[in-house]
């Protein structure tokens, strides 16, 4: 910056002097820069230089004929150079124009709705995203709706429509119990999908299709009957027994082959009881069994929580005041507890 000040100053200087000391001067500088140029053909010039080229070109007509460093096309480059990067410099961007973009979270929120809610168009997800305070217009989200996973799982609908209908629907199914003479026992189930609770059981040592008639019967007395039935494909079950479940005016449901996770409900009381019960004990006969079975039906629908009723219990057990000594209540002989508050 110095030796650009001195340039400045030595230009008013130059102002007041004569016309024949200029030419003089002007020309002895002019041969000493000839002698820099054979020198140093291309001169090394900075941003302060160009700029001052630039100035010279816009208020003097005679620049081109000053010029040994560069050529005036140079300059001219130079020129349009900086009137690029100047109208660049002026039309950035200093604020966001156009839609308001909405954000990732928002994005994927508007994704879950169309998936959770098949049938819900974009005034209905406006909607929905309104009462959360969500600022968006129904036009964005239909351009984001195209963009959504049209193939929602199809496990999800399908719990969506057993929720809808449990109350009408309840399952059967047999699991076999080794006793200690290593014979087998039958033990003969109805849930309710409802709250899973055991509407019968039994155990007998030769299952057969009247008897299974019989326990239905038992099962469902006074048109008490749900009007769905869910069983398996097993032969104990033959032609009797579809035929009895509609005469109960109930629907037989039968399951495919090979899938017991289509009778999900009762597959899971099985395993239950398994846990709970037929890994912790011996038959000994079928009176020894029958009972074990009614203590874990007690102790399944009074005491024992579980995860697809919110952690309550079939018989909606009520939950006691945080305050109290607790409890201990033995069940199945010290196999399980519950646990209650007292005053």
């Amino acid at each position: 910056m110095p030796r650009y000040s001195r340039l400045w100053f030595g230009t008013l200087i130059r102002l007041f002097r004569t016309h024949r000391s200029l030419l003089l001067e002007n020309l002895a500088l002019r041969q000493q820069l000839a002698v820099l140029k054979r020198r140093h053909p291309r001169p090394s010039l900075g941003i302060f230089d160009r700029l001052f080229w630039v100035v010279a070109r816009g208020v003097w007509s005679g620049w081109r004929q000053c010029l040994l460093i560069v050529t005036p096309e140079t300059v001219v480059r130079w020129h349009r150079a900086g009137f690029r990067l100047y109208w660049t410099w002026v039309s950035r961007v200093r604020r966001h124009l156009g839609r308001k973009q909405i954000s990732p979270e928002l994005r994927q929120l508007i994704f879950r709705m169309v998936t959770e809610n098949p049938t819900w168009g974009a005034p209905r997800i406006h909607g929905g995203l309104l009462m959360p305070g969500f600022d968006v217009s129904e036009r964005t989200i239909s351009r984001w709706i195209k963009r959504a996973p049209r193939t929602p799982d199809p496990a999800r609908r399908w719990l969506a429509f057993l929720r809808n209908h449990r109350e009408a629907i309840a399952a059967m199914d047999f699991f076999t119990v080794p006793t200690v003479t290593f014979r087998v026992l039958y033990c003969f189930f109805v849930i309710s999908h409802d709250r899973r609770r055991l509407l019968h059981f039994n155990v007998t040592r030769h299952p057969t299709s009247p008897w299974i008639v019989q326990q239905l019967r038992e099962a469902f007395p006074f048109e008490s009957a749900p009007r769905y039935l869910i069983f398996d494909r097993d032969a104990k079950y033959g032609l009797e027994v579809p035929a009895a479940v509609r005469s109960l005016k109930m629907n037989p449901v039968r399951t495919s082959f090979e899938s017991p996770w289509q009778n999900g409900v009762a597959e899971r009381w099985v395993e239950s009881c398994r846990r709970d019960l037929r890994d912790q004990i011996i038959a000994m006969n079928e009176r020894h069994l029958k009972r074990l079975l009614s203590e874990y039906v007690r102790y399944y629908h009074e005491d024992r929580t579980h995860l697809g009723l919110g952690k309550g219990t079939p018989n909606c057990r009520s939950r006691a005041v945080a305050s109290g000594r607790v409890l201990s209540h033995e069940r199945l002989g010290g196999l399980h507890h519950r646990y209650d508050r007292v005053a």
